[in-house]
């Protein structure tokens, strides 16, 4: 998720006129792709709107984790379980799909994609138990990984001296779909018949619109890279340790907040504000969301360091203003702070993987974005479960508080490195 596609595409530094290959990657060809925006003036629009719809998809089932808990009598660590697994897979993609995109070429990835992202849909239509919830994860954690990245080296295909605001673009688009698809996901399991279904058949209906268009889409990567796929592996340049550390740690506190937002926090939220409306814990997490996604269209001014250390700060406060917020039983008040931690999260992750792409070596760009995208998914995984397993042990409402803290020792954590790199500059 949050993806900038300036440091995703074919492992090249996308934004400078003349490429230069990556360790690991093919040389054949480094000649740039021949501009196409003007012959397909709806390519652009059509690719931002699949990549917002494609992360709607990650937080669609968000508001019914609690039905499904009450039907399958679930328990927390089951629900993060399912959503653990969904982000192994779309950091498989992420390493994997866009390799894979500069030798077949963009269209069959994000039709093989959004392929896969309807099937996924179609389990969830009929999934009877966790198994079959793990199944659907799996299938849209890897086909939603695969068409951010493919789609993100699209966008840059068509522009490709638009990289930043192709990024900042997408950006949006990311937490735009996100709060549509948690939102509206709310309101039809609230008020719509067959709630745990509606929802996965109005989305698989636009995501076969939006195949249609893709069907149509002449392909964008007129370049083709010839060779093997070699993926890179993850690895850090010495000289740039502490920037990436700085980075990484804001990006790992970031999503492991983001992991328990969509897994656990909307119950949580109905259970302290005893506000048990569906539609409540949507917007909860819609709130986040889209607060991030306008602090992140407006926030490029700020040079990315400040962003990201600023961002990690507010992001330490706001979760620990959650704890006392979660006590009132306010729903308004609950609100609020989802909106205060949405936008720290927009400047703190926004800013360290801007601050990231600035300093790393271009021959270099390939391994360490893998390495900062290893943790970051790990993040969204493994705290996430590990919350799980403590809310079997105590009450969500108990363990809800460590973690807010632990995430924000690891919020000041991270803008202490930023600051303590700043000053031996």
């Amino acid at each position: 998720m949050f993806i900038e596609p300036s440091v995703l595409s074919n492992g090249f530094d996308v934004r400078r006129t003349n490429p230069t290959p990556c360790r690991g990657e093919s040389v054949a060809v480094v000649a740039a792709a021949p501009r196409t925006d003007e012959a397909q003036r709806g390519a652009y629009t059509l690719l931002l709107v699949l990549s917002g719809v494609a992360l709607g998809v990650s937080g669609l089932p968000a508001p019914l984790y609690g039905m499904y808990e009450e039907k399958w009598h679930l328990s927390p660590l089951s629900t993060t379980l399912v959503f653990a697994v969904y982000a192994i897979a779309a950091l498989g993609a992420v390493l994997v799909a866009g390799k894979v995109s500069d030798v077949v070429g963009r269209k069959p990835v994000l039709l093989g994609a959004l392929v896969a992202m309807i099937v996924g849909l179609g389990i969830f239509l009929i999934a009877d138990g966790m198994a079959m919830l793990m199944l659907a994860r799996v299938i849209h954690g890897a086909a939603v990984g695969s068409i951010v990245v493919a789609g993100a080296a699209a966008l840059l295909d068509l522009r490709p001296n638009h990289g930043v605001r192709s990024g900042q673009l997408s950006g949006v688009a990311f937490n735009i779909g996100m709060t549509v698809a948690i939102v509206g996901s709310a309101v039809l399991a609230q008020y719509a018949p067959h709630p745990m279904r509606t929802p996965y058949a109005i989305v698989a209906v636009i995501c076969a619109v939006l195949g249609i268009g893709v069907v149509a889409l002449r392909e964008p990567h007129l370049s083709r890279t010839q060779g093997p796929i070699r993926i890179a592996r993850p690895a850090v340049p010495a000289e740039i340790r502490g920037d990436f550390w700085f980075a990484a740690l804001g990006a790992t506190a970031s999503w492991s907040v983001l992991g328990v937002l969509l897994s656990l926090y909307p119950s949580l939220a109905a259970q302290q504000t005893h506000v048990h409306n569906l539609v409540f814990g949507g917007a909860v997490v819609g709130t986040t969301a889209f607060a991030a996604a306008v602090v992140q269209l407006f926030s490029t001014r700020i040079p990315a360091r400040r962003s990201a250390i600023i961002g990690d700060v507010g992001m330490a406060i706001a979760l620990v203003l959650t704890i006392p917020v979660l006590a009132t039983h306010s729903w308004p008040l609950v609100l609020a702070a989802a909106a205060v931690l949405g936008a720290t999260f927009g400047l703190g992750f926004g800013g360290s993987l801007r601050h990231l792409s600035h300093v790393v070596p271009a021959d270099r760009r390939g391994e360490t974005m893998s390495a900062f995208y290893l943790m970051a998914y790990s993040a969204m995984a493994v705290p996430t479960i590990a919350a799980g397993w403590a809310a079997t042990r105590w009450s969500l409402g108990e363990v809800f508080p460590w973690f807010a803290s632990a995430v924000a020792v690891a919020c000041l954590l991270a803008a202490g490195i930023g600051a303590v790199t700043t000053r031996q500059r």
